[in-house]
Parts: C-alpha cells; structure tokens; sequence
C-alpha cells in the first residue's frame, strides 16, 4: 500500500490577466502549500473504487466523476483508493486537484508507470499541486516556477462551509485584463517584508466570489477584526480565505476566537511553505 498527502494549496496571490479564445483564463499567481491536507491510500486491484472517509467526507462522490479516479483513468492504471477527506468542498485550497495530484504520485510509486503530460486537463491546479513546493503558476496552470526561498507564513484558513462553485464567480468577473505581477518575486525577505509586499498584490476574484457568496464578505471582517491579523484575503475562487500573522501562537488565538463567534465555520490555523 502506498500513503500520499495532499496539502491544501493556498492562492497568497492571484491575478486573472487575460481569457484564451477557448474561454480558459489566464491567471498569475503565487502559491503556498500548508501543513495540512488530504491523505490518499492505494493497493493494488484490478478495477479501481474509491472509499471516501473523514470529517469532509459527506457529499463526496466516489463515482468516475471523482478526480482520483478521473486521474487513474487518465495514467491506464488501476487500485482500490481510500480518500481521507480533511478539506472542504469547493474552497479555493485545490482539494480536488491536490487529490488529483496524489493519485498521480501514488500510482507511480505503485506501478512505476510515467505520470501524463499536460495534467492540467484536469484542472488548472494539478500541476502547481503535483510540484508540491512554493511556486508562481501563469498561464493555465501549466507555467510554473518553482520559489525556493519564500518565508514561512503563518495563517489561519476559514471557510464559512458553503461550497463556492468557479464557474460561478467567473461568470461574476467584470474584468479579465488585469494587470500580472511584477515580472520579479522578491526571494529571501523575512516574514514581516514579505507579508508586506504580499499586501501591495491582489486576488482579481474576490469581488466576484463575494457577489457569488456574500458570506464571504462576513468571513473577511471576522478574519481582520482578530488580533494581530496582519493581511486578509481569499485563496483561489474561494470561498476559504485567509489572515496572515506573525507566529503560530497568534494564528492559533485567532483560530480560538472564530470558532467561539463562529462555530459552524470550518477554520484550521496551518503553517504555509518550508
């Protein structure tokens, strides 16, 4: 039996510069992993199925529409998958595309079959999420460059566990040609330099999550108005956003606090990077 994590990727960043004619947009965006995710087990089998367990497991379908068997199919290979669900759905933290990138990897380990080319036919997010390291993801998705030297953030994820669905805030977006990045990311700042050139970048999908979602609106306040909340946004099309403080003690007081304001909320305290 093989064991992979799938690590939440987490948008610190995300600018939507452009749409292809096929409709795909263009994005630019820097992204972090956290010390938490989905775990996916595989032994052999001669036809693949799927059990979903953990607490994120209800409504998830464990039919061919799923993307670990969707990403088994796409590599001709087969296994009997035990999915340990511990991300919400429809959040912006990858889940499935980090489900689809560990079955990837399992199932090399497994059968020592190559995993595809262009894995971005499953989503934007499976490449970013198959490096599995800091990196800045252009393009579709397919454009990465790996970032080494990036500080390790502390944060606090929530998502108020309402499942927010991509093609509905893209049809919210406005405005598809916003300006990129600067053309260089700043390596080896320390925490404090880089939370502060994190704050001069944006994520283009907010304002249309938020007309998708209003709740996502509250989740900003209550994230802000926690102590020593330093920065506060939305990772990927959401609705899970983020704060960002200056040590775990703090991340995790925060974390105390939403859950007694909040208790149906789903929020984790997580370490992105190193």
């Amino acid at each position: 039996m093989v064991e992979v994590l799938a690590p939440a990727k987490v948008n610190l960043t995300l600018h939507v510069t452009g749409r292809r004619d096929d409709g795909f947009h263009l994005l630019d965006s820097l992204v972090m992993f956290a010390d938490l995710g989905d775990r996916l087990g595989v032994t052999e089998a001669e036809e693949s199925t799927l059990r979903v367990t953990g607490p994120m497991a209800r409504g998830v379908p464990v039919d061919a529409t799923n993307l670990v068997l969707r990403a088994a199919a796409m590599m001709g290979a087969t296994g009997h998958f035990t999915l340990e669900k511990h991300l919400p759905h429809a959040a912006g933290l990858g889940g499935g595309s980090a489900d689809a990138a560990a079955t990837f990897r399992a199932l090399s380990m497994l059968t020592g079959k190559p995993i595809p080319e262009a894995p971005e036919r499953l989503g934007a997010d499976v490449p970013v999420c198959l490096s599995g390291v800091s990196s800045r993801m252009r393009g579709v998705g397919e454009e990465l460059t790996a970032l080494p030297d990036l500080p390790r953030l502390h944060a606090l994820l929530v998502n108020p566990n309402l499942p927010v669905l991509t093609a509905e805030v893209f049809k919210c977006l406005t405005k598809t040609d916003n300006a990129p990045m600067p053309d260089e990311i700043p390596q080896g700042l320390d925490r404090a330099a880089m939370v502060a050139w994190l704050a001069e970048q944006r994520n283009d999908l907010e304002e249309a999550a938020i007309a998708a979602e209003p709740v996502i609106a509250q989740v900003f306040q209550t994230l802000a108005s926690t102590p020593g909340c330093q920065l506060t946004r939305m990772s990927g099309s959401g609705g899970t956003c983020f704060g960002l403080y200056m040590d775990a003690e703090t991340a995790q007081s925060a974390q105390g606090r939403l859950r007694e304001s909040n208790p149906s909320w789903w929020s984790k305290a997580v370490v992105l990077g190193g």
